[in-house]
């Protein structure tokens, strides 16, 4: 008994001389099928210093973090496998995690013993005897363990990743040498407004994918490129060596901080066509991390905790009636995905009578909304609410801004500007209808509005689809006029006198313009809002101080979107991708040109459905100030990406 026990502890003390304190193995080649090559760990490249001792690796944030020295170190216990931080092992000696594995492990050396004793008395052993000879219980649970890590880590991989066929964000920007919006653009997005100082530079700990070894390994690797949530990695030690690069998202289970190796017991490995480069990779890591920068410590936890929703499934809210939309009706919350909201309306006994939005989406409001503030409602023919379903509670939804209308305010009949829900690829010519209570406004396309107001829509004062009569005109953006409209190019001063109408007041309108971070070129996945089911490949092709043009890559211009530049509609790269949603590719060539079945062609006839006549053709616009005796311009900028509050609306004098 006493033979087998110091067999087990000698064979204990060299597992654990082969991991040194980065949670590395001693050497690569220790751990390597290959051992014929293998160098000593205490061998150092002329270049490299030899390791000191509690040197400080990771400065991040204001705080230093040190790897565990060699004392300390860490430890693996002799019964189940598990490794972690030797001080936090049981009993002096430290060989077990816990108090039952040191029973256990009693419980089990006893067994051997009796073995062993059968033998020597020449008693053939049990079927139950010839197991425990075959293997040590130790190394079986070490490697049960393991295999039960792998499919736990298969599973999360397989869960995390949402793969478009042929298509992949990575090659997309490298082969285009595009540039995506980076994620503190999207305030509303996972980790858009804890994102820190994440950068080309920052180190990582991934998974070591150049590597034959049965178990899965790590390594260091650095940001080279960001794009949104997509990062490319390269592995430590392969300098100016592209080869291996690959890209992956950086909120994704497999990243780590460095030092996370370390603490959780993994093993760090060299990838295997760089071992030969140097004999001490310990002493390597030291020179190479000390002052870099890494992900914080609690940057998985964030990740999980941005991506928590309020809404849950069976709450009940009132939404825009797509059929109708001058009107709400009440739907009931049937998934939730990245906080995007599958709404089925009620009277929808097949639950296929859908819309899809954003939980901060302007459109979604609690029940009691539209009676609130005077909007119209279609009333349910379900008079009692189905078991389960329940209100969601106010709070959730996006608060607007406050407004004050008790002074000068808006009134039916003024005109506007406005971007046309129904085609959201063009700003019109539009009349306020109506005035609700707490700042909303009902709003009509000129010329092409229903006797009945039925494709009226509503939006609030604050809102930044909407602007001052002009604004087209002062940022070279073409004004869409109304149908029939026959006096071209258009001009707004005949308009409003042919019309007897007034313009609404300039002050009444929105002029904040928030520091975005959106520039002309970037890439950013979208909502293609005539379809909202859909997210695609975009990109931003103009940026008006706060509004966006956002193009659809592989389709024709016809189908870019106005968008504001807080849209919670525009997504990061990467977000499908981490959140489970589908991303629809850019179009190919054969769609474009055949213009099949596809979501754009969709698109279009419902558009036209609504609107019931085509795009006018662009104007041609004097660059001259109009002249009249109520309105003078202040000179704007196109395509202004200054980023910050700017004079471009009409100035309205006294």
């Amino acid at each position: 008994m006493e033979n087998t026990k110091e067999l087990t502890e000698r064979s204990s003390q060299v597992e654990r001389k082969h991991r040194d304190s980065f949670g590395m193995f001693d050497g690569y080649d220790s751990c390597s099928e290959d051992t014929s090559s293998s160098s000593s760990s205490d061998e150092s490249e002329e270049e490299v210093a030899p390791l000191p001792s509690s040197l400080p690796i990771i400065k991040n944030n204001g705080q230093v973090y040190t790897y565990p020295d060699g004392k300390s170190g860490m430890a693996t216990c002799e019964m189940c496998g598990m490794v972690g931080v030797r001080d936090a092992f049981y009993s002096k000696t430290k060989r077990f995690c816990s108090v039952s594995c040191s029973r256990s492990y009693s419980s089990n050396s006893k067994k051997a013993s009796i073995l062993a004793r059968l033998q020597v008395a020449g008693k053939p052993p049990t079927k139950k005897a010839k197991v425990l000879q075959k293997q040590p219980l130790v190394a079986k649970l070490a490697a049960y363990a393991q295999y039960q890590a792998t499919l736990q880590n298969q599973a999360k991989t397989k869960a995390a990743a949402v793969p478009v066929e042929g298509f992949s964000w990575g090659n997309y920007i490298n082969s285009n040498s595009f540039t995506a919006a980076p994620v503190t653009c999207f305030k509303h997005a996972p980790m858009g407004t804890c994102w820190g100082d994440i950068a080309e530079g920052v180190r990582v700990e991934v998974p070591n994918t150049d590597c034959s070894l049965p178990t899965k390994v790590f390594w260091i690797a650095g940001i080279v490129k960001l794009a949104g949530y997509n990062a490319l990695l390269r592995y430590e030690g392969f300098e100016n060596d592209s080869s291996l690069d690959f890209w992956c998202n950086i909120c994704g289970s497999d990243i780590h901080p460095v030092g996370w190796c370390a603490t959780s017991g993994k093993p760090l490995v060299p990838p295997r066509s760089i071992q030969h480069k140097y004999t001490n990779w310990k002493a390597f890591l030291v020179k190479r991390l000390t002052g870099a920068k890494t992900l914080p410590p609690d940057f998985s936890q964030k990740v999980s905790e941005s991506m928590q929703y309020p809404f849950k499934t069976s709450m009940r809210v009132e939404v825009v009636d797509k059929t109708h939309l001058c009107r709400t009706r009440v739907a009931v919350v049937d998934s939730v995905v990245g906080g995007r909201l599958r709404l089925v309306y009620e009277e929808s006994e097949d639950k296929t009578d859908d819309f899809w939005c954003h939980m901060y989406s302007p459109l979604i409001h609690h029940i009691g909304w539209s009676r609130s503030i005077g909007h119209r409602f279609k009333r349910s023919d379900i008079t009692k609410k189905q078991d389960g379903h329940f209100d969601a509670p106010p709070h959730l939804f996006m608060k607007v801004k406050e407004v004050d209308a008790a002074g000068e305010w808006f009134k039916e009949g003024m005109k506007l500007e406005a971007i046309d829900p129904l085609n959201l690829s063009a700003i019109c010519v539009a009349t306020i209808r109506k005035v609700l209570a707490d700042g909303y406004l009902m709003i009509g396309i000129d010329g092409s509005e229903a006797a009945d107001g039925s494709d009226w829509f509503c939006y609030h004062a604050t809102s930044p689809s909407i602007f001052p009569v002009g604004f087209c005109e002062i940022n070279m953006i073409e004004l869409t006029p109304p149908r029939g409209y026959a006096k071209l190019p258009f001009k707004w001063f005949d308009y409003l006198r042919e019309t007897d109408s007034i313009a609404a007041p300039v002050k009444l309108f929105n002029k904040e313009v928030p520091n975005h971070g959106f520039h002309v070129g970037m890439k950013l996945e979208a909502v293609d809002l005539m379809e909202p089911r859909l997210v695609c490949v975009a990109t931003v092709t103009r940026i008006i101080h706060r509004l966006l043009r956002i193009h659809f890559d592989g389709w024709e211009d016809e189908y870019d979107q106005w968008v504001d530049c807080e849209s919670p509609d525009l997504y990061p790269v990467g977000w499908c991708q981490l959140t489970g949603y589908q991303l629809q590719p850019p179009a190919p060539q054969s769609s474009r040109d055949s213009q099949s079945s596809s979501s754009k062609q969709k698109k279009k006839a419902k558009s036209q459905q609504y609107k019931g006549h085509k795009k006018m053709t662009s104007l041609q616009l004097k660059e001259e100030l109009l002249d009249g005796e109520e309105y003078s311009f202040l000179q704007g900028t196109s395509d202004q990406e200054s980023n910050g509050s700017a004079s471009y609306y009409i100035k309205q004098e006294p």
